[in-house]
């Protein structure tokens, strides 16, 4: 059961790495393409929320943004495949920022090509979150393992 589980979160923490690779490769001085395509759904984004709830983001420069992501997807998959919640928090936190502002289906019409699209991959995220979540929920409800006590042998005599 140990290898299945070990090929589970290797095979899981391939959709991180091999993204933080490409992203990495492709950083360049200006963040890449990754940070060209982020650009303008990261500052729509934050208009859709200043104008909810009326507060205004400061300017972050994308290139630092990108890092950030490669970092998260990188350092918490390669923890993820040691079994270590805090790679699975990292990836979650990973997950969390990112998900709403690059898969903004919320921002299409209906009939849209892709509105289906970006809703998919929004989806798809969301059950990536899911099994982070449940496997953080199953990593905290299996007891740690309690040495057994030795029982003093009785003396015959």
């Amino acid at each position: 059961m140990g290898f299945v589980s070990f090929a589970g979160r290797v095979l899981f923490a391939s959709v991180f790495l091999l993204s933080a690779y490409q992203e990495f490769i492709e950083f360049g001085s200006d963040g890449g393409p990754a940070a060209k395509t982020l650009r303008p759904k990261f500052n729509q984004f934050t208009k859709h929320v200043a104008s909810h709830l009326g507060l205004v983001a400061p300017h972050i420069d994308m290139k630092h943004v990108i890092a950030a992501t490669i970092a998260l997807k990188g350092l918490g998959g390669l923890l993820f495949i040691f079994s270590s919640t805090f790679g699975a928090y990292l990836l979650l936190l990973y997950l969390a920022f990112i998900t709403p502002i690059v898969y903004d289906f919320y921002n299409f019409d209906i009939e849209r090509a892709e509105f289906v699209q970006l809703f998919i991959k929004f989806t798809q995220n969301l059950a990536l979150f899911g099994s982070l979540l449940f496997f953080l929920g199953m990593k905290n409800a299996i007891p740690k393992r309690q040495q057994k006590k030795k029982v003093p042998k009785t003396k015959t005599g």
